[in-house]
């Protein structure tokens, strides 16, 4: 067992990072960081705008390390802390290693019993990132973006202590790697 914290839950209604980045997001139309939400298996985070999307059920719920930040924040030459709200990521972590998950099937459990879930494919960064985090930040976030996960169990996660699990090795066939 590997024991972190979440530091930042997100599920948006609608996706604010539309049109030309350099006209700016969209601005929210609802409450999007919570203190717990809830998954749905094969669904996705319930009220974020890929739940139950059929193009999206195997990639519906993204994590994301907040370390990322802290490496791009170095390797850009940057003194402030970057978002990490603005990555847009549902479940936002530190202390685990989120973008070895890929092709992995893990559970986290944030103290309301563990949410199994697969790893499906790297999270690639947008455009966008160069806009709303720092100029540069688009390509020093490759390889180290997150990963798209689908819900395997229905479950809660919250905010603080996490603890990830590490169950079966999946066949490298099975995954959209």
């Amino acid at each position: 067992m590997i024991h972190g914290t979440i530091d930042l839950l997100l599920a948006s209604p609608t996706s604010r990072y539309s049109g030309r980045p350099s006209d700016g997001p969209q601005p929210p139309h609802a409450p999007e960081l919570f203190d717990r939400i809830d998954l749905r298996a094969g669904l996705g985070v319930v009220g974020d705008r890929y739940f139950n999307a059929p193009a999206h059920r195997r990639a519906s719920v993204t994590l994301f390390a907040v370390e990322s930040l802290d490496e791009v924040r170095g390797m850009l030459g940057l003194t402030a802390p970057l978002d990490p709200a603005l990555t847009r990521r549902n479940v936002i972590t530190r202390g685990l290693d989120v973008d070895a998950l890929v092709g992995r099937r893990f559970s986290l459990d944030s103290g309301q019993g563990p949410v199994v879930l697969q790893g499906n494919r790297p999270a690639h960064p947008c455009a966008w990132m160069d806009e709303v985090l720092a100029p540069g930040a688009f390509k020093a976030l490759r390889r180290r973006g997150g990963v798209r996960c689908e819900p395997l169990s229905d479950g809660v996660l919250s905010l603080g202590p996490v603890t990830l699990e590490l169950l079966e090795p999946v066949p490298a066939a099975a995954t959209d790697v």
